[in-house]
């Protein structure tokens, strides 16, 4: 699965008489997508998606075949609309017998992982890393890479929607927030005041959690919701 511009058609041949199973997307000119657009209403079908927003669930697609030079044979075009996007996507593929909703399906997972890669930018700056020195650029990317993992662990843990909320939105939302720490010799209490989304930590199990502290001898972690 890769972007139109990372090969050729030629190259998609070759990968098509090795046996290698490809999803790309097909170069759209105004010509072609007029076309497509003026296909008759009942080439169209509607599929319903997971892997995307609920808005754009429900996409319309047009499922033909095409010749594409210098490609031998025919490839399987699917045109993709109403996924939130002013043009078409066009989506070329050699897996003539997978069913379409599976495939716009995981094509549009990459865009979910496009997304979370453009959020670790935007929110974790890792386009602003240190290069002074090599090993300090490696080290950047990876504690960048750690907390981006670790937002994740948290969303999904959270559930209720939270599942595909951007780092920043949990940070607001949950992280960023004040708490009284009290050190005891058996546990460490973190008391966290009221706040709107706590309701959420409660239910996704952090109220019951008693977290080990290696570091810390016997003692475990424990939050305390008022």
């Amino acid at each position: 699965m890769f972007d139109s511009r990372l090969t050729t058609y030629a190259n998609l041949d070759r990968l098509g008489a090795l046996g290698i199973a490809f999803i790309t997307l097909r170069r759209r000119t105004p010509k072609l997508v007029a076309e497509l657009l003026a296909a008759p209403a009942e080439e169209w079908r509607r599929i319903t998606l997971t892997n995307v927003g609920r808005i754009y669930r429900k996409p319309r697609i047009l499922d033909r075949r095409v010749t594409l030079k210098p490609c031998a044979g025919e490839l399987r075009q699917i045109t993709v609309t109403d996924l939130g996007h002013e043009r078409p996507a066009l989506l070329i593929t050699n897996q003539t017998e997978v069913p379409a909703r599976e495939l716009v399906d995981r094509y549009a997972h990459r865009m979910v992982i496009e997304n979370t890669i453009a959020d670790a930018i935007d929110f974790f700056h890792m386009d602003a890393l240190s290069a002074a020195v090599p090993l300090k650029v490696h080290l950047d990317l990876q504690v960048t890479l750690m907390a981006s993992a670790l937002y994740r662990t948290l969303a999904r843990r959270l559930g209720n929607g939270m599942e595909n909320a951007h780092a920043r939105t949990l940070f607001r939302k949950v992280v960023n927030t004040s708490a009284t720490i009290d050190m005891k010799p058996e546990e460490i209490v973190v008391s966290l005041g009221r706040r709107a989304n706590n309701p959420l930590l409660i239910a996704a199990g952090f109220a019951e959690q008693r977290q080990p502290i290696p570091w810390l001898g016997d003692r475990r972690l424990r939050i305390r919701f008022f």
